[in-house]
């Protein structure tokens, strides 16, 4: 009876565990959030320290995926990678500010392509920069400008969740 019960134990431990295990993609696009969010607090060292994740985080090819996906996230990951070291490698918001616009263009691309992110993405627009961005939520929160115009810019496109 005690080896029964303590297999029922590892089995609901492991089906819990990997329930709680969160995707490659999403940790790829938590990394990013955080380096917007950054952003748009104006605040360029903590830019920097998570961009540096970002590329942490990206160096890591995400085991989930099929290998098609595999072969389109290996096309951008570089890009990807490319764009964070460039902010990483800068304690000047303008500077890091431009290479966001590059590694968001490239984020939504990958995403869009993918469709497996497990929550909604906004892709959002600064007319004023001519820069697009991802956010977790609708509501507007400019990266490209911080507190000078947080609120400029519209809603161009909703990445779905994926279905399970």
């Amino acid at each position: 009876m005690k080896a029964l019960f303590l297999g029922f134990v590892i089995v609901f431990s492991s089906l819990a565990a990997s329930a709680q295990q969160v995707s490659g993609t999403d940790k790829v696009i938590t990394s990013y959030i955080a380096l917007k969010n950054a952003l748009v607090g104006s605040n360029a060292a903590l830019a920097k320290t998570r961009s540096k994740e970002l590329l942490n985080t990206l160096s890591v090819k995400p085991a989930d995926l099929k290998p098609a996906q595999q072969l389109l996230y290996s096309k951008y990951a570089d890009k990807l990678k490319l764009d964070s070291r460039h902010i990483s490698e800068s304690s000047v918001l303008a500077r890091q500010r431009e290479h966001f616009s590059s590694l968001s263009k490239n984020m939504y691309a990958l995403l869009s392509a993918l469709k497996t992110n497990s929550s909604p993405l906004y892709q959002q627009y600064c007319p004023m920069k001519k820069a697009s961005w991802l956010s977790e939520t609708e509501e507007i929160r400019n990266p490209y400008y911080g507190d000078e115009m947080l609120e400029c810019g519209t809603v161009k496109a909703t990445l779905n969740p994926a279905s399970k």
